[in-house]
């Protein structure tokens, strides 16, 4: 395998950094997987693994950072915006069709957490995706909010949403808010425990650049962000879920709900642990069923 350090504009000129692996120096004409992160992670944060893993099954990845995290340029830093990145997912696989060893008609798209919800975006509006993977996918900000935030706390957040809407038209900057936090008092945008112990193991092990915050106006727009409704217009495009039934954060029956409104083909997979086993303790679950995927319908092997 071989990985290189690789630099994109979007269509609004925005630089995103990411690496390109290929499965053997010199490879030619390799189906490609288009990648990145879910909600404020860094591509550190274990896709060097499942570049690692489709390469070995001779797949050709690109990997990305999200505008305004990690090495990418764009502003506002730290404010996850679902339509952007759908945009700049598109935009990431018009660059991946001008690299050497990309064979065009043969691209997919992988994505996990909120990035699992972006790939199901993308593989049913843009048809030069040929099979999505939507691994521990994020189907429905409305009601993972609602799963994740107390009653009596939801409308303490939406006042909080329009004072930052009030403050931003009055020229003020975007307020802030921890991803994770394990001070049950403190607002963060992702109220889970294994989210915390997640995110902070892999920022001290794997990427120290990561920064636990984003604009409150990320976490206002995952409410409204509801990806799943696409699920069913993925198709004809082959599509793989893997869910992992004891996921408390993209809270599995959701994900299950959205794969019955899939149309074929299509294929689950579930995995035994929570959300954050997929990137370690089902790790190979997860990366050999999406390699399997990816080498049936992209034609490898």
């Amino acid at each position: 395998m071989m990985r290189t350090n690789i630099a994109f504009k979007t269509e609004d000129g925005v630089t995103l950094h990411g690496w390109h692996s290929v499965p053997a120096a010199g490879a030619k004409l390799v189906p490609t997987v288009v990648m990145a992160h879910g909600f404020g992670a860094l591509k550190e944060m274990y896709l060097d693994r499942f570049a690692d893993a489709f390469a070995l099954a001779g797949l050709a990845s690109l990997v990305f950072d999200h505008r305004g995290f990690g090495e990418s340029e764009g502003t506002p830093r730290q404010e996850v915006d679902p339509w952007q990145q759908i945009s700049d997912y598109r935009d990431a696989i018009t660059f991946a069709e001008t690299l050497e060893a990309t064979d065009p008609t043969r691209i997919g798209i992988w994505g996990s957490d909120y990035s699992g919800g972006h790939a199901l975006v993308v593989g049913a509006i843009d048809r030069r995706v040929r099979c999505v993977v939507a691994q521990v996918p994020m189907v429905s900000g409305h009601a993972n909010v609602r799963r994740l935030v107390r009653p009596d706390f939801f409308s303490t957040l939406q006042r909080l949403f329009e004072n930052d809407r009030r403050g931003r038209l009055a020229g003020q900057a975007p307020s802030m808010v921890a991803v994770v936090s394990e001070d049950a008092g403190q607002p963060s945008a992702l109220r889970n425990n294994e989210a915390f112990d997640w995110y902070s193991d892999a920022a001290r092990a794997l990427a120290p650049a990561w920064r636990n915050e984003v604009t409150l106006r990320s976490v206002e727009m995952f409410s409204e962000y509801e990806p799943g409704a696409y699920a069913r217009y993925v198709s004809p495009t082959p599509l793989l879920m893997v869910v992992a039934l004891k996921d408390t954060l993209t809270v599995a029956d959701l994900a299950l709900e959205a794969f019955e409104n899939a149309l074929e083909p299509k294929r689950l997979v579930t995995l035994a642990g929570g959300h954050f086993d997929a990137y370690v303790r089902d790790f190979a679950v997860a990366s050999g069923a999406a390699a399997g995927w990816f080498c049936e319908w992209l034609g490898v092997g």
